[in-house]
């Protein structure tokens, strides 16, 4: 019986030892992110050149529902740019009195439109692939902007003896080394409206710190409070401390 579990147990390894390998992927390249360590903040230039990138690149495929286009105030939008943002895309709406759904200009209200209705027809248009939600993908990945960001510029053709699958694109960074979306940028994919040079690695960057800040919009107030905590303890610390020496000060 003994011998029995040791062979199906050592059986399971050897099952199991490729499907392990298969799902390995290569530590991100750590970056320097602006919003890093208990006193980081966004910077609203790289995320506004995010959003650029999301808008002209991203958005085709992958939605952001968790965002409405008056979020972008906080990256320093003004409502006339917001307004003029949104009113470049169609939403479905209604229904209206007779019943019946129609189309109208999106509003600084109605979150991010959608590229596809349904995610059926999503599948449909990428060869069965479904793309993620971008609302939270930096807080739903390990090192997530890290991640993204050496996703996002690891494209590259694979090492001999590397086979990749049909329809299947090779990036070390993704679990398997084999994913279905292609390199999604470009050099001079997009203009920037500050004259930054809009590399490969300067949108990647930059498309990641909006990322960031989506999945993370109550950051920099979440730190300004923990720094506040911690001089209030530092202060009620000290005054505690003055308490008890005056206490105990006639107590030998």
């Amino acid at each position: 019986m003994r011998r029995m579990i040791l062979a199906a147990a050592a059986a399971l390894t050897l099952v199991a030892g490729p499907a392990l390998a298969a799902g390995e992927a290569e530590h991100p390249r750590q970056q320097k992110w602006s919003f890093d360590g208990p006193f980081g903040t966004f910077d609203r230039g790289a995320l506004q050149r995010g959003f650029l990138v999301y808008k002209e690149v991203c958005s085709s495929c992958h939605a952001m529902q968790q965002k409405a286009y008056r979020h972008l105030a906080n990256i320093g939008f003004s409502e006339e740019e917001i307004r003029a943002i949104a009113a470049g895309y169609k939403v479905m709406d209604g229904p209206n009195d007779e019943g019946e759904m129609f189309e109208r200009t999106a509003r600084a209200s109605d979150r991010f439109k959608r590229p596809f209705a349904n995610e059926k027809a999503a599948r449909a248009a990428n060869n069965g692939a479904y793309p993620v939600d971008l609302s939270l993908i930096v807080k739903a990945r390990h090192d997530g902007a890290n991640y993204l960001y050496s996703l996002l510029t690891g494209y590259k053709a694979p090492p001999p003896g590397k086979t990749v699958g049909e329809g299947m694109h090779y990036n070390p960074y993704f679990p398997g080394g084999q994913i279905a979306m292609g390199a999604p940028l470009n050099a001079d994919a997009v203009t920037f409206a500050d004259n930054t040079p809009a590399t490969v690695e300067q949108m990647a960057k930059d498309v990641t710190s909006f990322l960031a800040w989506a999945a993370e919009p109550e950051m920099e107030s979440r730190k300004r409070m923990g720094v506040q905590v911690m001089l209030f303890l530092i202060v009620l610390s000290g005054m505690l401390y003055a308490v008890k020496r005056k206490v105990w000060a006639d107590v030998h």
